[in-house]
């Protein structure tokens, strides 16, 4: 238990890593005129990846989950290639990869990368880690309900996003 709680507080840092590097790029766009698109649904979202967090902490040690090595090694390999995935994302997208929907008026989309075959693979890291991380300990509950939520979320934030993409065109 010691080391997927440890898996978890990494996850928890490469979080709060994202946020410095979103908060970064932000201010680049807001410099460039940058704006902010979908911002009610940001906190929603917000709330569910940290509850994800703590339901990935709080069931296996409240409901004593096992450790079962076939689903937890290879779920963890799931997590492992969803956080490549995502850090693939944020430096094909450089100062454009945000939290927030942000467009800069006169900025170009991005189709290299990740981008050349999936159109939003920054949610396929979303999904499979919201599924896979909980399952690295069998928190099938947490895995269940994150997904279920972040489906719901999801299909605002892409149509947002893609909304607020068809207006670099």
């Amino acid at each position: 238990m010691v080391w997927y709680l440890a898996l978890i507080a990494v996850v928890a840092v490469e979080r709060l890593a994202e946020l410095v590097v979103s908060r970064r790029n932000l201010a680049w766009s807001l410099a460039r005129g940058g704006r902010e698109y979908g911002f009610s649904h940001y906190p929603v979202m917000v709330l569910l990846h940290v509850g994800l967090l703590v339901g990935c902490v709080l069931e296996p040690v409240v409901l004593h989950r096992p450790f079962l090595p076939a689903l937890g090694w290879s779920m963890l390999a799931a997590v492992l290639a969803a956080q490549v995935l995502r850090w693939w994302c944020i430096t094909t997208l450089g100062p454009q990869w945000n939290t927030r929907v942000i467009v800069v008026p006169g900025a170009q989309r991005i189709v290299g990368g990740p981008y050349q075959w999936i159109p939003h693979p920054n949610y396929v890291a979303v999904v499979v880690e919201g599924i896979a991380l909980p399952l690295v300990h069998t928190a099938w509950l947490t895995a269940v309900v994150f997904t279920l939520l972040n489906a719901l979320l999801l299909r605002t934030r892409l149509r947002v996003e893609n909304s607020a993409l068809a207006s670099l065109s």
